[in-house]
C-alpha cells in the first residue's frame, strides 16, 4: 500500500503505519477454499453487539426503483479522526481506519440487501465467505451495491429489504472477521450480483477511494459508470478466480 492521500488530524488512537503493517501482511485475509452460502441474518444480537439507538427505517421489505442519477452520497464513516489508503491488497477495496465503535452510515438512498449479524469468520477456513464478520450491503438507488464489513454492531433494523436514507446508520467500526485485529471498515463497489454466492464481487470490483476522496470533502462524484462497466466486461463470475484474499 502507498502513503496516504489523505490528510488526518494529530491524534491519532493508532497509529497508522502499525495499522499499514498489520493489514499488509494478509490484507484483510486470504481466501481458500470453496466459497459457502451468505449467511442469512441471525433474529437475536450477539454479546457484543448492544442495541443501536438509532431510528427505524422508514420502510421495511421495499423494492428497489429504477436507478436514479439524483442521488446524494456521503461518507460512509461519520467521524472526524479516519484514515484510508488509495489502495487495497490483492483486489480493489479500501480499509478506511477509524476507532471501534465510529458510525457507520448509509453512503446513498438505497435497499438493504446483505445482513451477516454474526461472526463466524474462523481462521482455519474457509476465509473468503466469511472474512467480513458483522457486515452490510446495500443496493443504491443509482443501482451498485454498497459493502461494509468488519462492524463491531448492526444497528437495530437495519435487515435485508429495509429501506434506508443517505447517511442512516447501519452499524459500528469494529474488528470482526478477519480484521487482523485493527479497527477499520472495508469498504467496498460492485454491481449486484443474482444469488448469494458473490463473496469475491461484493467485497469490491473497482477503485473506491477516488469516490472516498470526493464524498469526505462534500463532493457527489458517481461510481455508476465504472461499475457498470466493470459488469459490462466480466458480467457476475462465478468464482473468485486468480484472486485469493477476501475481506
Amino acid at each position: 500500500m502507498r502513503s496516504p492521500s489523505i490528510g488526518r488530524r494529530t491524534r491519532q488512537a493508532y497509529p497508522v503505519l502499525l495499522l499499514v503493517a498489520a493489514l499488509a501482511a494478509g490484507g484483510c485475509g486470504a481466501s481458500t477454499g470453496r466459497a459457502d452460502r451468505w449467511q442469512e441474518p441471525s433474529p437475536v444480537a450477539t454479546g457484543a453487539q448492544p442495541a443501536d439507538p438509532s431510528p427505524p427505517a422508514a420502510s421495511s421489505s421495499a423494492a428497489p426503483s429504477p436507478p436514479r442519477t439524483d442521488v446524494k452520497r456521503v461518507f460512509p464513516v461519520r467521524a472526524g479522526n479516519v484514515d484510508y489508503h488509495p489502495t487495497h491488497g490483492g483486489y480493489p477495496g479500501t480499509d478506511v481506519f477509524a476507532d471501534c465503535g465510529e458510525p457507520v452510515v448509509a453512503v446513498t438512498d438505497g435497499v438493504v440487501l446483505e445482513v451477516s449479524r454474526v461472526d463466524r469468520f474462523d481462521k482455519r477456513g474457509p476465509l473468503g465467505p466469511n472474512n467480513g464478520g458483522l457486515s452490510v450491503s446495500l443496493l443504491g438507488d443509482d443501482g451498485v451495491r454498497y459493502y461494509g464489513s468488519h462492524l463491531s454492531a448492526i444497528a437495530a433494523g437495519i435487515d435485508p429489504g429495509v429501506r434506508v436514507r443517505a447517511g442512516q446508520q447501519l452499524g459500528k467500526v469494529g474488528r470482526t472477521g478477519n480484521a487482523n485485529n485493527v479497527c477499520h471498515l472495508h469498504f467496498g463497489l460492485s454491481p449486484k450480483c443474482t444469488g448469494a454466492d458473490d463473496w469475491w464481487i461484493r467485497r469490491g470490483v473497482v477503485w473506491p477511494a477516488p469516490y472516498l476522496n470526493s464524498w469526505r470533502k462534500g463532493g457527489n462524484r458517481s461510481p455508476v459508470a465504472e461499475v457498470t462497466a466493470w459488469q459490462r466486461k466480466h458480467g457476475c463470475p462465478a468464482s473468485p478466480g486468480r484472486s485469493t484474499r477476501s475481506g
